[in-house]
């Protein structure tokens, strides 16, 4: 019996995904030979869905606005299906995310998936996350020290 990744893994790279570029997806799913094919299952549709905040983090949950996703499903040859929803309007940014969803879930491409594509988008948002950081920390007030100053 194939064993499949537990919750927390699939969540993971899912979110890489969904963050992703469909330019960015496609690239690294060039790089994989013998790809197989996938059939798109519901979607490529868009649609809206209610984004939700809390005050201060931990607060009371108010309705903060409406957010525009696409979702798909996607099925591979060998069985495995993959889910996406992206932000957005870009259908051929969902469907790749959800081939790249299914195609994790197969144990003899998951390592070439996770080299090729996953990694690359990670360590790429992770660099982006990192400068938006530095750039909010550079203008960054520290009142203690104002305070002191007085």
């Amino acid at each position: 019996m194939q064993t499949g990744p537990d919750t927390a893994q699939r969540r993971g790279w899912m979110a890489v995904l969904a963050r992703a570029e469909a330019e960015a997806i496609a690239a690294g799913l060039g790089q994989i030979a013998d790809l197989p094919r996938w059939s798109v299952l519901r979607g490529p549709e868009s649609g809206l869905v209610m984004v939700r905040g809390r005050a201060g983090g931990g607060g009371a949950a108010f309705n903060l606005g409406e957010m525009t996703v696409t979702r798909c499903t996607v099925r591979i040859a060998s069985g495995e299906v993959g889910h996406a929803y992206v932000a957005g309007r870009d259908p051929r940014r969902a469907e790749l995310a959800a081939a790249g969803d299914a195609l994790m879930q197969r144990s003899d491409l998951r390592d070439a998936v996770e080299r090729s594509v996953i990694a690359p988008l990670a360590r790429a948002q992770d660099a982006r996350r990192q400068a938006v950081a530095a750039k909010a920390a550079a203008t960054r007030v520290q009142f203690f020290t104002m305070r002191t100053m007085r």
